[in-house]
């Protein structure tokens, strides 16, 4: 696209797809000599005040040898960005090195630019500045460029803002009548925080389009009841959509204005009015006209339900990634394709645009599934009053991604964060398309609300249709980084609901201690026990005997309730014979109001085929529709094939008019907590243990701790000897030399290794570095496997180092394949590994365990997300479960933990500060009581990626 005489190529890494903050999406590319037409057409669509402001003086129109300089870049000291829309310019921005006296300049020297900006009066406030200047410099970053400097007429008050509000460091000074401004490009934690606020806005403005539309169109909708189309259309109808409904089918008559007393047409484009949302229910060789005509007539956003896409093969999945980038060319978002729908059950909105029949009741969990199926299974158990879990907690909104083509999960947890609405939110994934960002949306989330996420495709490949980075990580390590972002992650959709219930229903658990009391002794061992299991601290459980009535079950809750040694409260119950539902509502009455009267502890209640007593625990505390509120509630079964509930009440047709139906639940007293009711200790104690760890996880992200300062590091050393070595290759292994150097200019020293390729070289090793000392096997089958045979130790003289010399020789083979080394002993202790990596999908990941067998053969090693804070390596050192091991067992010696904490902080510091350094390894870490020994290394380096989670806010690529 660039002439020969360019300097460097195209870069089309540059090139992303961003959301704006109204939600809409816009494309930023670099400017090319191509562009002529597109950039004079997009000049003559600015105002004159626009175009006075950014060159100080009238200029009505662009000459042909400003088109020339601003089409013709070299992508180094000159470089153009423009925000498209489909194939229109809304905004231009543009940088030119500039040295002393702020005249052009070349080469890396001068790392000063000049920015200016261009957005069309049409697109103003909607956040276009703001993404072309976090875009721009990245790219100046990238071409060695550190600071931005930018004259402007103090009347653009508008562009001021966008330049203060970015959160760079700057300086401001004011000559000639023009305020010049400065800034150095380097990301500081405000410039990301703004960044990441920005991010969050739009993304989340752009799911809010999607789910609470003012006007609905479903394309593909059939003349005649039945299809998937037909069905939605139906679904959105009786569910009470708020908002204006359009059916939309090609086929229809020429004459025919409605479709069952819906309006309808023939194309989206003859609607008269706007569209903000259509359901595509087509096949999928007819979606691509569809997106053309909604993109045409102004349409916000899509849902995609027809299948065929990426699920279905190669084929299939450039139909998809041509799909996504049509709906973004026309600035729409897509759910799907693929996908069972969304829904929204706000009054304001009612809408439900899914293929799920009923509208479900109203309430506070929100709901996403990559899994149409999976999402069936959540909705029929959150609504469901009897069986597995009891009880019935409403959604806010369920969304399914279906192919999660465009919107996914991340994007959804950024409406969540901010929705009134939603109080937990519960997750069905099949994968992360960016783990990086979805921990660092997870913990800012979880610090609000709790996110409970179950992982399907745990033990192999995701769904085909689910086009994502590959993670080199094993699942145990990606669960437990969830886990120490705040996500409470379970194995199973009855445990994800099991969860879901008690932190929708229940306030926190402040601790472990747990009072158990029923009317079954057996029950109550049954629970002390799972409590054990779990980690918990339970008492021993109070027995009130099979007599016990709903009085005493009254007092007993209302006793372990205020006992300050307690945090929460499980109740057991057994049927009472010939008590009946009387006698069931009793006891659910009493539980309720012992709770109310403490509603600072959360109360669980396991139940032995008791359906009685979960309908009165539900019905007690219902948050479904009550009698007489608007909208329809959802069926419970008996309505006869083509009859409809009556969507005013939410009775059948046909009920008897004068109440002798089954009535609706009481409304819950102000402020009570609805009781979860679980049919199995086991269930309700996982639900409460995991309660129990949340609400731990919310009390330590209060304070999560810094990441120190050492003074001894040597920063610019480190990145002047990677730059050097780097320059040898693209990747590379260093030698034990050059990673002795590295790691030494973060304060962390290897003990000193000399190699021994003969008999009488070992000895001369072991003069140079003192005895008593150590002969190591270094070759790969040998290293660190002290159990074969391949390490000797405490080696005091000569004698003793050649007799061990030949006696691995005899056993193992020649030096040139053993490798022998010579290393002076360290201090007895505990031997450790502390293991940093690069994942291309998660990011940099800090682990710990102990050598040799627990870490190898048991897996047992502890995570955590770098950079790691004080309080993060505290917690790594004693979440491995060995870690007795290092604090005493047995009457052994504890070690020096602060020391080896103190070593991971400093390997977490070099891995952030350069991202080249994409892997290091420190086996063994010998831990005595007093210091540390690091025996052996292991660094690897590669070129930084182009662009990282800290980088400006990008979509997904279409995979």
């Amino acid at each position: 696209m660039q002439t020969s005489s360019d300097r460097h190529e195209y870069p089309a890494h540059w090139e992303a797809d961003v959301v704006l903050r109204d939600g809409g999406t816009a494309r930023i590319r670099p400017i090319t000599v191509d562009d002529a037409e597109r950039l004079v057409s997009f000049y003559e669509q600015v105002s004159d005040e626009s175009k006075y402001y950014r060159f100080f003086a009238p200029y009505p129109r662009l000459s042909a040898k400003d088109v020339h300089r601003f089409t013709h870049h070299d992508f180094v000291d000159r470089v153009g960005l423009a925000a498209a829309v489909g194939d229109d310019f809304i905004g231009t921005v543009r940088y030119d090195r500039i040295g002393a006296g702020g005249r052009p300049a070349t080469g890396a020297e001068a790392d000063e630019a000049e920015v200016a900006f261009l957005v069309q009066d049409a697109h103003q406030g909607r956040g276009v500045a703001s993404a072309l200047l976090e875009h721009i410099a990245a790219v100046a970053r990238e071409r060695g460029i550190r600071r931005f400097a930018a004259e402007v007429l103090p009347a653009n008050t508008k562009m001021i803002k966008v330049f203060t509000d970015a959160g760079y460091r700057q300086k401001r000074s004011f000559e000639d009548g023009v305020v010049r401004l400065e800034f150095d490009l380097e990301p500081t934690d405000r410039s990301l925080a703004v960044q990441y606020a920005r991010e969050q806005r739009a993304e989340a403005r752009s799911v809010q389009r999607l789910l609470a539309p003012g006007a609905v169109a479903v394309i593909g909708t059939g003349r005649a009841p039945g299809g998937v189309g037909r069905s939605i259309l139906d679904n959105i109808r009786d569910g009470g959509f708020t908002g204006r409904l359009y059916a939309v089918n090609g086929a229809l008559p020429e004459g025919q204005k409605e479709l069952d007393g819906v309006p309808a047409f023939r194309s989206v484009r003859d609607i008269d009015g706007p569209v903000d949302l259509a359901v595509v229910a087509v096949p999928a060789e007819r979606v691509p006209e569809v997106v053309a005509e909604c993109g045409e007539h102004d349409v916000q956003g899509l849902v995609v339900i027809s299948a065929g896409y990426a699920e279905s093969g190669p084929e299939g999945r450039e139909r998809q990634r041509a799909l996504v980038r049509q709906a973004r060319s026309h600035g729409m978002r897509i759910i799907g394709p693929n996908s069972f729908g969304v829904i929204n059950t706000s009054p304001e909105v009612r809408l439900n645009a899914s293929l799920a029949p009923d509208m479900p009741r109203a309430g506070r969990i929100g709901l996403f599934a990559q899994s149409g199926a999976i999402g069936v299974a959540l909705l029929s158990r959150l609504h469901r009053r009897g069986g597995g879990v009891t009880g019935v907690t409403g959604l806010s909104t369920f969304v399914s991604s279906g192919n999660r083509a465009d919107v996914s999960g991340n994007d959804v947890l950024q409406y969540w964060y901010e929705d009134a609405d939603t109080d937990v939110a519960l997750m069905y994934l099949e994968s992360i398309g960016n783990p990086r960002k979805f921990t660092r949306l997870a913990r800012r989330t979880a610090a609000a609300k709790p996110l409970v996420v179950v992982q399907g495709a745990r033990h192999g490949a995701g769904p085909r249709g689910h086009a994502v980075r590959a993670t080199q990580l094993p699942h145990a390590t990606v669960s437990a980084l969830l886990r120490q972002a705040g996500v409470i992650r379970v194995d199973t959709i009855t445990e994800l609901v099991d969860a879901g219930l008690l932190l929708a229903r229940q306030p926190l658990p402040a601790g472990p201690r747990v009072a158990i009391l029923g009317n079954s002794e057996s029950l109550g061992l049954l629970t002390y026990d799972a409590c054990l299991a779990e980690g918990l601290r339970p008492h021993p459980p109070q027995d009130l005997t099979t007599a016990a009535s709903a009085a005493d079950f009254h007092a007993a809750l209302s006793r372990a309730l205020a006992d300050d040694s307690s945090d929460a409260v499980v109740v057991t119950a057994i049927p009472s014979v010939g008590e009946g539902s009387d006698g069931d509502a009793a006891l659910a009455e009493a539980l309720r109001s012992a709770a109310a009267e403490q509603p600072t502890k959360p109360v669980l209640v396991v139940h032995v085929e008791l359906g009685g007593l979960a309908e009165a625990l539900s019905a007690a505390t219902s948050t479904a529709p009550q009698p007489g509120a608007s909208g329809p509630a959802p069926k419970t079964g008996g309505t006869r094939t083509g009859e409809r509930a009556d969507p005013r009440t939410g009775a059948d047709e046909g009920a008897e008019a004068d109440g002798k139906g089954t009535p609706g639940p009481v409304p819950p007293p102000e402020g009570a907590h609805p009781i979860p009711a679980y049919p199995a200790a086991e269930r309700a104690v996982r639900a409460l243990a995991q309660a129990v760890a949340y609400g731990q996880w919310r009390r330590d992200a209060a304070d999560p701790g810094k990441v120190p300062e050492y003074e001894d590091i040597d920063e610019r050393g480190a990145a002047a000897l990677i730059k050097g070595l780097l320059a040898r290759g693209q990747g590379l292994t260093l030698t034990t030399d050059a990673t002795c150097e590295l790691l030494a200019a973060y304060g962390v020293h290897v003990h000193r290794a000399l190699p021994a390729p003969t008999p009488d070289a070992a000895p001369a090793a072991a003069r140079a570095l003192g005895y008593p000392v150590a002969l190591k096997a270094t070759a790969p089958h040998l290293r660190h496997r002290a159990d074969l045979g391949g390490v000797r130790l405490d080696l005091a003289d000569e004698e003793q180092l050649r007799r061990a010399y030949a006696e691995l020789t005899e056993l193992f083979g020649s030096p040139e394949e053993l490798r022998p080394v010579v290393q002076r002993m360290a201090p007895r202790g505990v031997d450790t590994v502390v293991r940093a990596v690069i994942d291309p999908a998660a990011g940099a990941v800090l682990s710990f365990g102990l050598a040799g067998a627990a870490s190898q053969l048991l897996g047992d090693m502890a995570h955590r997300l770098i950079p790691v804070t004080d309080r993060d390596a505290t917690s790594l050192v004693r979440s491995i479960r060995t870690a007795p091991l290092l604090f005493g067992w047995r009457g052994s010696a504890p070690v020096d933990t602060p020391a080896l904490e103190e070593l991971m902080l400093r390997v977490s510091r070099l891995v952030h500060d350069h991202p080249e350094v994409v892997a290091v390894t420190l086996e063994p870490v010998v831990v005595a009581p007093h210091g540390i020994s690091v025996l052996g290394a292991s660094v690897r380096l590669a070129p930084p990626p182009a662009r990282d989670d800290q980088g400006p806010r990008t979509l997904p690529p279409t995979y």
